[in-house]
């Protein structure tokens, strides 16, 4: 079993720009990849297992509902901490940091901003413990990129809903105890969040198989036949599909954390190595097209840690926008999928094997450059914020 050497790179001194608190959080949690992660990731990516002992791991280090108030049982942390422990995370790996992510902002999120206070003292403290796991479902078969033409449909039925329909690529699914689901209502035409709990009748969650990518992650799909969903499990503060693009805000805005930290991971993996192989009777180091890739990783590296501290600063003071999300979030994953082919690169032939985490990186992050708005959507809606003409409608 390889050791974990990691050493972040701070090329502009960063860390000057953190509190004691931020840094302190931080580092927990990177001391918590390097324990519980590195020494098992490879094996669970291999077998395409989600490693469920390290639920426990997550909420100690505050991965789940960093900033959920602590009456409600989270840290009480600021947005800059909850995006650092995503970082580490997934300089882990993707898989685990969207365990953690989807808990966080599209199932404690939605439940402290949209839900009653009773549903907040249910469900918030024992997701914040990892005592009871969540997942979001919003993504359906026929619709992805226009969540707002999904098919689900709840049926007022008095006392209770009806409540119909699928979803899928749902992160955590096949072990959920509780799900967060967005359907429309029939008697309004509203997009309404609804609790759906583990052991409601006609409420099944098939595993998705087959995946190249987040293959430490567990994936499926959300059926509803027929579901009988009490009244009181409807999130009453907020409706329409405003509700469940706030809760991808907060998701996306800790993927642009998280995609840095897989790029530096795979930066530091290739700088390391790069210094230790001999080719021509010198390092490879030595060579400038070596150089010009490390250097060019740095750089990049380096642009994408201040776009997001500044992303983060904005997201402590109420001022960041969705665009400025998604700017972050486009930018940061395809930073750091073009490091992980470089440093690949970098390792030739050694590059390809479970020996090193880069191409676990480079297959997880076709998922991440995917999910929670793709590339190109992310890229029209940069263009509709400065043009004010939306390209996709």
């Amino acid at each position: 079993m390889a050791q974990d050497l990691y050493q972040a790179p701070d090329y502009f001194q960063l860390d000057e720009l953190l509190t004691d608190e931020h840094k302190l959080v931080r580092d927990a949690a990177r001391e918590w990849v390097k324990r519980d992660i590195s020494p098992m990731i490879e094996e669970a990516a291999q077998k395409a297992e989600f490693p469920m002992e390290i639920i426990s791991g997550l909420a100690e280090i505050g991965a789940f509902g960093p900033y959920i108030p602590m009456e409600y049982g989270g840290a009480g942390l600021d947005q800059m901490s909850y995006g650092l422990i995503m970082q580490e995370i997934e300089r882990g790996d993707s898989g685990v940091r969207s365990t953690a992510s989807v808990q966080t902002s599209l199932v404690m999120y939605p439940i402290y901003a949209f839900g009653s206070e009773k549903q907040k003292k249910k469900y918030l403290p024992k997701l914040a413990s990892g005592e009871m796991m969540g997942c979001f479902g919003l993504t359906e078969p026929n619709h992805g990129s226009n969540p707002g033409g999904m098919e689900s449909r709840l049926k007022d039925m008095g006392d209770h809903y009806i409540l119909n329909g699928a979803k899928m690529w749902i992160s955590n699914a096949p072990f959920a105890d509780i799900a967060v689901v967005w359907a429309i209502d029939e008697t309004d035409n509203r997009i309404k969040g609804v609790i759906v709990e583990r052991g409601m009748e006609g409420f099944t969650t098939p595993t998705t198989h087959n995946k190249w990518s987040l293959r430490a992650s567990a994936t499926g799909e959300l059926i509803f036949d027929n579901v009988k969903v009490p009244k009181e499990n409807l999130l009453p503060n907020k409706t329409g599909l405003g509700a469940p693009l706030m809760c991808l805000d907060s998701a996306r805005y800790g993927i642009a954390w998280g995609a840095i930290g897989a790029a530096m991971d795979c930066y530091d993996t290739a700088l390391r190595y790069a210094k230790e192989r001999t080719q021509f009777g010198k390092p490879i180091a030595s060579f400038q097209l070596q150089q010009k890739k490390l250097a060019e990783m740095i750089t990049e590296i380096t642009k994408a840690q201040f776009l997001t501290w500044r992303l983060g600063t904005l997201r402590n003071e109420g001022r960041a926008t969705s665009a400025q999300i998604s700017m972050c979030k486009r930018n940061n994953v395809d930073m750091a999928l073009k490091i992980t082919r470089e440093a690949r690169q970098i390792l030739g032939a050694m590059g390809i094997t479970g020996d090193y985490s880069i191409m676990r990186h480079m297959m997880n992050l076709e998922s991440v450059i995917t999910y929670e708005g793709t590339h190109d959507i992310h890229l029209l809606i940069t263009g509709m914020d400065i043009t004010g003409i939306p390209a996709f409608q």
